[in-house]
């Protein structure tokens, strides 16, 4: 599959997701206040989060995609980054109102469990589960970090819809066999939810500000590079190595030691070579900037 199809797939991806957020959100709204469960409110409400975050991941994605021009030389992969930030945040907010809102509904006298809203958690859980192993192979697939985080946004879904089909579940079990206690199912699933999603909101968050920080890729895709650089018969030595994401893509900066007496028009080439190997091996590196330091044979004394 070709970058231009991957693109394609990812756009369609989110828009996929996009309508689920929208249809999801009025479901567990409409259902959630009908039969007075919180967990479902909360769930309902947070897929109103997701809806603007599925919104804010179709704009980077479209923005990241396009070509480098004067004023973003290094073209405009960071927008995923900060699309993948913002969903972080929606996602924190979205655990502090659930842990709010499950909490206060243990100081209230627990609403009669419903099979209505136990089958529409189920339903959520099924089609998030889905979502998230579509959108997550897709998005490490493209390295796409606005896919990634809409994947990850499906996750926190399918954490809250299990809990919202246990705490239901187990409200509906008290309500059967007259176990008063178990009513309280659905909030204190509420508060295990918050919990995840934050946890979650935590890690997405951290990854997106260490690529906004320009963060040094993994030592062993550094390594990587390294080990093929010194593949170059007129590579002496490697005096810097550096490499960061910007978006779906890798961006190398290495400094090299390359033979003294040779011509400009020699190292120009030895550059490119080393600039074509690491791409032709490496398929999310877009560019190699490479300076080189001249290297004399005294140095192997």
């Amino acid at each position: 599959m070709k970058k231009e199809d991957y693109a394609s797939a990812s756009i369609i991806a989110v828009w996929i997701s996009l309508i689920s957020n929208i249809l999801l959100t009025i479901l567990k709204l409409v259902v959630g206040f009908l039969f007075k469960s919180p967990v479902l409110l909360a769930d309902g409400f947070h897929n109103a989060g997701d809806v603007i975050a599925s919104g804010a991941a179709l704009t980077s994605m479209r923005i990241s995609k396009r070509p480098a021009d004067e004023d973003h030389p290094y073209g405009h992969g960071k927008a995923e980054v900060i699309s993948a930030a913002i969903v972080a945040i929606i996602l924190g907010l979205a655990a502090i109102y659930i842990a709010y809102e499950a909490v206060s509904a243990l100081f209230e006298e627990p609403a009669q469990a419903s099979l209505l809203a136990l089958l529409t958690a189920f339903i959520s859980l099924v089609w998030k589960q889905a979502l998230y192993i579509y959108t997550i192979r897709l998005g490490k697939l493209t390295n796409s970090k606005g896919l990634i985080a809409t994947a990850y946004d499906h996750l926190a879904d399918v954490y809250a819809s299990l809990a919202a089909v246990l705490g239901i579940g187990l409200a509906l079990i008290g309500d059967i066999y007259d176990l008063h206690y178990l009513s309280y199912g659905d909030p204190i699933a509420g508060i295990i939810v918050s919990v995840l999603v934050l946890k979650l909101a935590y890690e997405m968050g951290r990854e997106a500000m260490d690529v906004l920080m320009e963060k040094n890729i993994s030592q062993p895709r550094l390594d990587e590079f390294a080990a093929l650089i010194l593949t170059i018969p007129q590579v002496k030595r490697i005096d810097r190595l550096r490499a960061r994401e910007h978006g779906h893509y890798i961006l190398v900066d290495l400094r090299i030691g390359v033979h003294g007496q040779l011509t400009i028009q020699q190292g120009h080439d030895v550059s490119r070579t080393i600039r074509d190997t690491i791409m032709e091996h490496h398929d999310d590196v877009d560019e190699v900037l490479i300076h080189l330091n001249p290297w004399y044979d005294d140095e192997n004394k």
